[in-house]
C-alpha cells in the first residue's frame, strides 16, 4: 500500500489523513508512516489523565481541551475506551460525552479500543500520538480508561500525568496507593461539591506526606468539572510541572525511561507477531500448546525453547 499521500496529509494537518494514519497504526500497518513522521514528533505537551471508573475523567478532558483552544492551542485527545464486547472496537462514549468540542476544527478526538490490553491503555496508543504529535498538535490529552492501582502504563506514553479522584467512592485513597497514587504529578479531587471532597483532599494530602521526597510535590486541585470550576488551575498545575521538567534532569530522564519502555514493548510484539504468523513457528506453537495441555511439559520449558529456537534461526539467517 502506497502511504504516501496519507503522510503528506498528516504533515499537513489534513483531519481524513490523520485518522487514516491513526486506522493503520492500529491495525498495525504503521512502521512505514511512522517512520516518516518521526523528525516531526517531540514537540507536543502529552498529558495523560488516568484514574477510576466514575471519576469524570471524560468532561475534564473536554474542560482542558477548551481552555487550551482559548490559548490558541491545537489540541489532540486520545481517548481509550474499552473494548465492545461484540465488535471487538471502542465503545466510544468518549466521543458523546465530548460533544461540546467535536465539530471544533481545532481539536482532533480519535476513541481507541483496549481490545485486551491491560494498562489503561490500547497498543497503539503512543503510535497515535505521535501521528496527531506530526500534524501539529501542541496539546495532546489521553484519557485512559478506569484504570485500577496497578494499571499505570499512561506513565510511559505522557510527561505529566493527573490522577482523577472523586469523593464518595469509598475508601479510594487506600484502593489507589499501591499504582496510580505515586505516578500523579497533578491530582485532581472532581466532583468537589460533593460531600466527603474535604476528607477525599485530607487523605490524599496525608498519603504525599508519607511518599519518598522527592523535588516536584504534587498539588492538589479541587474541580467541579461539568461547571467548569477549577479547570483553570489544573491547567496552572499541569503547566507547573512542565516547567518543572524543563528546569532539572528529570525531563530527561522521564523521556529515557518512556523510549526504554516504548522499544521493549515493540520488541515484544514484535516477536509475538513472528512466532504467531511465520509457517514453521504456528506449527512449533500448537505443538507447544499440545504438550502444555496435556502436562508433557511444563509451560516454562517450552516457552524458553521456543525462544532460544527463534533467536538461533535469526542469528543464522
Amino acid at each position: 500500500m502506497n502511504f504516501e499521500p496519507i503522510i503528506r496529509g498528516v504533515l499537513a494537518g489534513d483531519g481524513r489523513h490523520i485518522g487514516r494514519a491513526i486506522s493503520a497504526v492500529e491495525r498495525g500497518e504503521s512502521s512505514e508512516i511512522l517512520r516518516a513522521l518521526f523528525e516531526r514528533t517531540g514537540r507536543a505537551r502529552v498529558i495523560g489523565i488516568t484514574g477510576p471508573p466514575g471519576a469524570g475523567k471524560s468532561t475534564l478532558v473536554q474542560r482542558l481541551a477548551q481552555s487550551y483552544r482559548r490559548r490558541q492551542k491545537r489540541v489532540g485527545i486520545v481517548a481509550v475506551d474499552p473494548s465492545s464486547p461484540f465488535s471487538g472496537g471502542a465503545i466510544l462514549g468518549d466521543r458523546i460525552r465530548m460533544s461540546e468540542i467535536y465539530t471544533d476544527p481545532g481539536v482532533f478526538i480519535r476513541s481507541m479500543a483496549t481490545r485486551g490490553a491491560l494498562g489503561g491503555l490500547a497498543r497503539a496508543t503512543a503510535d497515535a500520538v505521535d501521528v496527531l504529535d506530526a500534524a501539529g498538535y501542541e496539546v495532546i490529552l489521553i484519557e485512559t480508561v478506569g484504570v485500577g492501582q496497578d494499571e499505570v502504563e499512561v506513565v510511559q506514553a505522557a510527561e505529566t500525568v493527573a490522577v482523577v479522584l472523586v469523593p464518595g467512592l469509598g475508601d479510594d485513597i487506600q484502593a489507589i496507593k499501591a499504582g496510580i497514587l505515586e505516578i500523579g504529578d497533578v491530582f485532581v479531587v472532581n466532583k468537589a461539591d460533593r460531600e466527603g471532597a474535604d476528607r477525599t483532599a485530607a487523605e490524599l494530602a496525608m498519603m504525599l506526606d508519607l511518599s519518598p521526597h522527592s523535588p516536584w510535590r504534587p498539588p492538589i486541585v479541587r474541580t467541579v468539572a461539568t461547571r467548569g470550576k477549577g479547570i483553570e488551575e489544573v491547567v496552572a498545575a499541569l503547566e507547573a510541572h512542565a516547567v518543572h521538567l524543563a528546569s532539572g534532569g528529570e525531563g530527561a530522564r522521564r523521556r529515557e525511561k518512556r523510549i526504554r519502555a516504548r522499544l521493549l514493548a515493540l520488541l515484544a510484539e514484535r516477536f509475538r507477531r513472528t512466532v504467531e504468523t511465520r509457517p514453521s513457528e504456528r506449527e512449533d506453537w500448537k505443538e507447544a500448546v499440545r504438550r502444555v495441555r496435556d502436562r508433557e511439559e511444563d509451560p516454562y520449558s517450552v516457552a524458553s525453547r521456543l525462544f532460544d529456537r527463534l533467536v538461533r534461526e535469526t542469528v543464522e539467517r
